[in-house]
This record gives C-alpha cells, structure tokens and sequence, in this order.
C-alpha cells in the first residue's frame, strides 16, 4: 500500500536531520541494523531497553522513515540513526563487518513467483548481509507471512547459513518473552495470526 505523503514533510525533515547518517559516514562497528524499519515502533523498543547498543534503521519510504526519526526525537533517544535508501546500497554506505545482528521483520513478501529476487532473505541479499556482519553476527528474521518464511528457510540453506531459534508461533514461544513488536506485528497478532521467526548465521569467512 502506497504511504499518503506528509504534510510539512520537508520541515518535519529538517527538524530531525541530526538523526540521519551522513553519505559517507565515519567507520562503524558492532552497531544493530534494521532494514525496513517503518513507523519505528520496533528500533524504538530496543534502543529504550538497551541503551549501551548503537542502532542504525533502514527504510527507502521517506515519510516512514521521517515518521520514525520523529518517534526517536519525541523518546530522547541519542543512540539511533536513520538512512533513507534501498537495502542493496547498505554495505556501500556502512561498509563490511559492521553490524551485530540485523534484523529483516516483516519483509513485503512479494507474493508473486516472477518477483522472488526482490524478497530480502534472496540469497543475493543474504550475500551482502553476510558482509555487512560482523564475525559471529546473525540476521534475526520475522514475518506473518508462510510462505515467505519457507521461502526463507530454504534460501538460508541454499546459502550456507546456520539456521537457529525457529518458531512457527513466536508469542506462544519460548522466545516471547524478549520479544518486543513492531506496528505490524501487534495488528497481525491482534487478529489471531501466528508470528514465525528465526535466527541466521552465516558461513564462516
């Protein structure tokens, strides 16, 4: 569904500039990655329970992502940033053996069979995922959806990574208790749909 533009966008932008990365920024190291961060609900979360951690939110929708530099700036929180670009252009603009883990939570699932290579646990994507990690990181992945997580199970071996912590009922889990959601997943939930999960490591380099 296409977002309805913001009114103001350009001011509310500029209100939260300090929170975006800069092009080209100094080297980082050990930092927790979400990729399609949208509203914020989740990089929020995390960065209020673990304030030592350094968080950096990804999402190429420019209104979303202002939406949720917004939510960060209304919390106080100093140890989140933003970058409005594609996932593809990550290790570009971080550099490899950046991030501790990265998190992929409710992935568009691109249902369509011709549009599989657009699906970010596609073994290209996990490719650069595996450089943007650090040695021992992890990609933790969640989703609603089925068929994107078979879908995801089966890329991740094709792949060569380690598959761990999987669950076909998230909040019925052992896991549930670290848990914390995202917009989507609190309205998914709320109409009774079961949460799969996992935890990936890649080949060793």
């Amino acid at each position: 569904m296409r977002t309805r533009k913001k009114k103001h966008g350009e001011e509310r932008l500029e209100a939260v500039s300090d929170l975006f990365l800069d092009e080209k920024p100094e080297k980082l190291e050990g930092i927790y990655l979400e990729i399609g961060c949208g509203k914020g609900n989740f990089i929020v979360g995390n960065a209020l329970k673990y304030p030592e951690r350094r968080y950096v939110a990804v999402e190429r929708v420019r209104d979303v992502v202002m939406l949720a530099a917004e939510k960060v700036k209304a919390n106080g929180l100093t140890n989140v940033r933003f970058i409005n670009c594609d996932a593809k252009e990550l290790c570009e603009r971080l550099g490899e053996c950046t991030a501790e883990v990265i998190y992929l939570n409710f992935s568009d699932p691109w249902p369509k069979a011709r549009h599989y290579k657009r699906r970010l646990t596609y073994r290209d994507f996990l490719a650069e995922y595996a450089k943007l990690l650090c040695p021992g990181g992890k990609v933790c992945f969640k989703t609603d959806n089925a068929g994107l997580f078979e879908f995801s199970l089966s890329e991740f071996a094709e792949a060569g990574w380690k598959v761990d912590r999987v669950t076909y009922d998230l909040h019925n889990s052992e896991y549930a208790a670290d848990n914390i959601m995202t917009e989507y997943e609190k309205n998914f939930s709320e109409k009774g749909m079961k949460i799969h999960r996992l935890e990936a490591y890649p080949p060793e380099k």
